[in-house]
Formats: C-alpha cells, structure tokens, sequence
C-alpha cells in the first residue's frame, strides 16, 4: 500500500481520487479498504479546506455541483432512475427524498445535512 500523506494541491487531491475510485468497491477487511477509508478522509479534508459551501438552498448545491461535475438531469435520473422525479426536485416541484439525498450527496460530493436544509416549493 502506498504511503498517503495530508492533500496539498489539486494535483495531490486528482491522484487521491483516481486511486479512491479505483479500490471504491473493496471488500471490507482488506488492506484495500483500510486505504479506501484513508482516502475518503483525505479527500474529504481537502474539500472542506477547499469548498467552504456556499449559503444556498439544496436544489440550488445540487444545481452548482452538477455544473462542477459536467452532470445534467438524465445523468442524476440513471443514479436515481426516475427523470420525472427528477425534473420535478429540479424545478422545485417535489421535495428530495431521503433515497436521493443519499444518492445525490454521494454523486456530487455534498455532505447529506447540506441536502436536508429547508427550502419552499413552487406551487
């Protein structure tokens, strides 16, 4: 196992991430997925160091991290598997669910409490 050290630059954070995505998936117990936790504290460090989020509503987090990732709708709709659902969050017609909070604080990096603030609907 290679040896990990605090993240300093974007460099040091893009290599950190390749290497998380690589072992995302290892079985629990191995040498693997200590790394893997490893990775995940320091990338999360890194972020918040970085990222200090901004004091907006969840749609709109959603909205500027899917901007940040090059993600549009139908790529949040495979993660959720429903478009419609989807489009309706988007345009403030349904509230998130619990399940997408999951999913979407995973895809987009968001921590989940930045998802479950309250914010009005259109109706």
């Amino acid at each position: 196992m290679k040896q990990w050290f605090l993240i300093e630059d974007k460099s040091g954070y893009e290599k950190t991430i390749t290497r998380y995505e690589e072992i995302r998936d290892a079985k629990k117990g191995t040498e693997e997925h200590k790394e893997k936790l490893l990775l995940a504290f320091l990338i999360n460090q890194y972020e918040q160091k970085q990222w200090s989020l901004p004091e907006v509503d969840p749609i709109e987090m959603i909205k500027i991290r899917m901007e940040d990732f090059g993600y549009t709708a139908s790529d949040l709709a495979k993660e959720y598997g429903d478009k419609g659902t989807v489009s309706k969050v988007l345009n403030y017609k349904q509230p998130l669910s619990l399940n997408m909070i999951r999913k979407f604080s995973k895809l987009l990096r968001i921590p989940a409490d930045a998802l479950t603030k309250e914010y009005k609907l259109h109706t």
